[in-house]
């Protein structure tokens, strides 16, 4: 594949969300393409199961059921939209991938990072990112800041317990032992010019 597959991951709260917009607006100003993304969703069929995973009327869902899905939208999004722009030999950005699955459902949930894993090499037929940044933030600080933003959409899994929210804070950080050469960590409880500044210094040397 001739294209450049980058993902962002990081817990809740660690604003990788309105960073990616920033870099939007900063790649348009400077007349980069690149193809913005998310997951789950990124398509129509993908957004719908992200509807089902995320409900908070949802709460009877198997911790299996929503890494089974998570992988389903995952895979759906791969064929229909990652991997025909990487064989365009586009520049792609996605907001979460396979290491939120990792960090979530095999670790949070207890379900085993190995089974999870498994279940998403099936889902991206070994296409996994050339480079992921991570937003390391504290869980009460990224909590707290969703509790103070009114315009943030409040999903089912910010309903969590903090332990939840703690132990998705140590998936990842084993996730990032795992994959140290792939996963870059941005310090995320910053002002949001200079967490922009850290990330645009990680993304230079793959824009060129």
């Amino acid at each position: 594949m001739k294209g450049t597959f980058i993902t962002f991951e990081g817990p809740e709260g660690a604003g990788k969300t309105t960073v990616l917009q920033k870099i939007r607006e900063e790649f348009e100003q400077k007349g980069i393409q690149a193809v913005f993304t998310r997951e789950p969703g990124g398509i129509r069929i993908a957004e719908q199961i992200r509807e089902v995973i995320l409900n908070k009327e949802n709460t009877e869902m198997d911790a299996r059921t929503e890494a089974l899905l998570y992988a389903a939208a995952r895979r759906q999004h791969m064929v229909e939209k990652v991997i025909p722009a990487l064989n365009e030999g586009k520049l792609i950005i996605c907001d979460r991938f396979i290491d939120s699955s990792l960090a979530y459902q095999g670790y949070a949930r207890g379900i085993g990072t190995e089974e999870v894993y498994s279940i998403n090499l099936f889902a991206i037929d070994g296409v996994m990112p050339d480079l992921t940044i991570y937003f390391d933030i504290a869980p009460e600080r990224g909590l707290m800041r969703i509790s103070g933003n009114d315009g943030r959409e409040v999903n089912r899994i910010d309903l969590e317990k903090m332990d939840f929210h703690e132990k998705v804070q140590e998936g990842y950080k084993q996730t990032i032992e795992r994959f140290p050469d792939r996963i870059k960590v941005i310090n995320a409880d910053q002002s949001l010019e200079d967490v922009c500044r850290d990330v645009m210094e990680v993304l230079i040397p793959y824009l060129k």
